[in-house]
């Protein structure tokens, strides 16, 4: 997988190119850890990722808990694969599709 980050004042951009996975996850994981100090928005951009599973899903999870206490979290460029993943697990419910 591949992680694009720009960051724009108090807006930090990632971009995902293809699989997050129990392999990639972790990687995700932290970037976002030493990135998301001082951010008010966070925006992932998913129109290069091919797949999620559940170890990628938690790891969404966490950043929109973060997220939830500084500002807020935007997903954009969805797929229909990982919507369906999304909308099978209630993902849709929690965080934010644009």
């Amino acid at each position: 997988m591949t992680i694009t980050k720009n960051v724009d004042h108090n807006t930090l951009r990632i971009t995902l190119e293809g699989r997050l996975d129990t392999n990639t996850a972790p990687q995700l994981e932290a970037e976002l850890k030493s990135s998301t100090g001082g951010i008010s928005e966070l925006i992932f951009d998913f129109s290069g990722l091919d797949y999620i599973s559940s170890a990628g899903l938690r790891v969404l999870l966490a950043a929109q808990k973060t997220m939830n206490k500084q500002g807020k979290m935007t997903i954009l460029h969805v797929n229909e694969t990982i919507m369906e993943v999304f909308e099978i697990t209630g993902f849709v419910d929690i965080l934010t599709i644009a």
